[in-house]
């Protein structure tokens, strides 16, 4: 997530967090319903593959020279000539010297780790059957700052490898501050903001939940779950409702 998606936390045009499915922003109800393999691949990518959805946020926004500042184009384009440098030289040197499963394991592996990190974290901080994206006319900067993201408490090994970001509503108020003020600035804000900020300890029905019921987005109720708009493809939702714990 951009520096500019934090300052739009919550804003239905603008944030690009891949958390949301917008009915009549990304596509309606009756197009989600009538476009068999998008649903299906939606469904998937959603459900059983959701702690990866951070590969399609980069495929989608991160080649597209379009979707940078012009100030910001030269920086990208150093970026992206060092990720393709490295996938021309880096690749077959690993496969010249390891083979392909040497790449499997010293490469595909440990970016599919960091995906999982990233997707992961994005989802559990930016999804919460409570928590509404509005239209920009209805948006309010300060209570989608408070409001619209979860502070997660997590195992202390976990907490310290990902330097505090489950402090995470500090971080949408201010980008800027540092990771060794985070838990500083989220007890100010719980000492004069408390009543307005979503706290939660990381546990199984936690990621159940945003697993199974958060997926299409509504004005309504906030989130409709696949198995409610189409119950014939979401067999992928009814295998991880019978298969993930329910504990807190």
């Amino acid at each position: 997530m951009s520096l500019g998606d934090l300052s739009m936390t919550g804003i239905m045009q603008k944030q690009t967090c891949y958390v949301k499915i917008l009915l009549g922003t990304l596509f309606g109800k009756d197009e989600f319903e009538s476009t068999p393999l998008l649903r299906k691949a939606i469904i998937y990518g959603y459900g059983p593959f959701r702690c990866w959805m951070s590969i399609a946020h980069w495929l989608m926004w991160h080649f597209d020279l379009k979707k940078f500042r012009p100030s910001e184009v030269p920086r990208v384009k150093i970026s992206l000539a060092c990720v393709f440098a490295f996938i021309a030289i880096g690749w077959p040197l690993i496969i010249y010297k390891t083979g392909i499963m040497g790449w499997i394991k010293f490469w595909l592996m440990p970016w599919l780790g960091y995906h999982f990190w990233m997707s992961t974290f994005t989802m559990v901080h930016h999804t919460a059957p409570h928590i509404p994206f509005k239209y920009s006319e209805e948006w309010n900067a300060a209570q989608a700052q408070l409001n619209g993201t979860v502070h997660c408490d997590y195992p202390k090994w976990i907490e310290i490898l990902c330097h505090d970001i489950n402090v995470h509503i500090p971080h949408h108020i201010s980008p800027r501050i540092p990771s060794y003020n985070l838990r500083a600035a989220h007890k100010s804000l719980q000492e004069n903001w408390g009543q307005y900020l979503n706290e939660a300890s990381w546990n199984w029905r936690l990621m159940k939940t945003i697993m199974t019921v958060c997926h299409v987005y509504d004005k309504e109720q906030n989130y409709v779950a696949f198995d409610e708009l189409a119950p014939e493809d979401s067999r992928p939702i009814t295998f991880l409702k019978e298969t993930m714990p329910d504990y807190a």
